[in-house]
């Protein structure tokens, strides 16, 4: 596919005159382009994204065959809590992996987004289309997907400057109070604070994530925490991610000897009186700038059946206590 262009503004980079001509597509996309030499400057071949361009100049530029996907479409489920022509918002069950990974090469999300939504198929590559943040297969609740590779870009980006907020709903073992005050920080009598440990992965078991040093190859991650219920020898806790490294919220719990209640990697198996999938974490609540619009966007996804009978039994058990 091709695709004219006349440049409208005065003198600018190529780059970013393209990028205000096809909001759609992200700037790093259009410069990947530039670079392979998918762009023509006044029919002449440009491989500069810096070069200037001005007004009246004629700009083609040729989009290459879309990689096939070998992933076959599959009616599973979606329940989408928001959409519109750049995003959606889905509430996650339990069970269900986000992408494809080895173990798992069908029955993913994806595959139920391109049965859909197949226009999916071109943003953000061939096995994760749209997909701008994950969560662990057990873990429940809302996830973003984007629908332009603009929307995408743009998403991404309210993740990494901390503009987009995910607030997590999690049920744990104990009252949560924290023992290291090297590690984290805390008000109120320790009623809510922010843990800062860096992630990296196990040593010995390699599906599992642990507290690292950074200086042994560990990553930044900040989770911000707050207790909402006691519940006997439970706690439920609300949790703010500021970065988003894998099983984090898991990790930093367990790491101070309040796992996630259920988590089959990070807790021993110990019995609650309900059937739980997985572990008891819930993403309850998306908050980010529409990538179009820039108006304010709060998605706040129902608990899961399994979460919200946890949740009961607790509060039945331990309502005189």
């Amino acid at each position: 596919m091709e695709v004219e262009l006349t440049v409208v503004e005065k003198s600018d980079r190529l780059d970013r005159c393209l990028s205000q001509l096809l909001k759609d597509i992200s700037r790093s996309r259009l410069q990947k382009l530039i670079q392979q030499g998918n762009v023509q400057v006044n029919r002449q071949i440009c491989t500069n994204k810096k070069i200037k361009v001005s007004l009246g100049d004629h700009l083609l530029i040729s989009f290459p065959p879309l990689q096939p996907s070998n992933l076959e479409p599959e009616p599973i489920p979606l329940d989408i809590l928001y959409e519109d022509d750049s995003l959606i918002i889905i509430n996650k069950p339990a069970g269900l992996v986000v992408h494809p990974a080895p173990g798992h090469p069908t029955k993913t999300l994806v595959h139920g987004l391109l049965y859909y939504f197949p226009e999916l198929a071109g943003i953000a590559g061939v096995q994760r289309p749209g997909i701008v943040h994950r969560l662990d297969k057990d873990t429940t609740g809302a996830l973003m997907v984007a629908k332009t590779d603009y929307a995408h870009q743009h998403l991404q980006s309210q993740l990494k400057t901390k503009t987009a907020r995910r607030e997590y709903l999690g049920i744990v073992y104990g009252g949560f109070h924290f023992q290291s005050p090297g590690n984290f920080s805390t008000h109120d009598h320790k009623e809510h604070g922010t843990i800062n440990l860096p992630i990296g992965r196990h040593r010995v078991n390699r599906k599992k994530m642990a507290v690292v040093p950074v200086e042994k190859g560990g990553r930044e991650a900040v989770t911000h925490w707050e207790m909402l219920e006691k519940l006997g020898n439970y706690t439920l806790v609300k949790f703010r991610l500021e970065t988003g490294r894998t099983h984090q919220i898991r990790v930093h719990s367990s790491y101070f000897g309040h796992p996630i209640v259920g988590d089959p990697l990070y807790s021993s198996k110990r019995s609650v009186g309900v059937n739980l999938t997985g572990q008891a974490l819930h993403a309850h609540k998306l908050s980010l700038e529409h990538p179009v619009t820039g108006k304010p966007i709060e998605v706040v996804a129902p608990f899961r059946e399994a979460f919200t009978k946890l949740l009961t039994t607790l509060r039945k058990r331990y309502s005189n206590t």
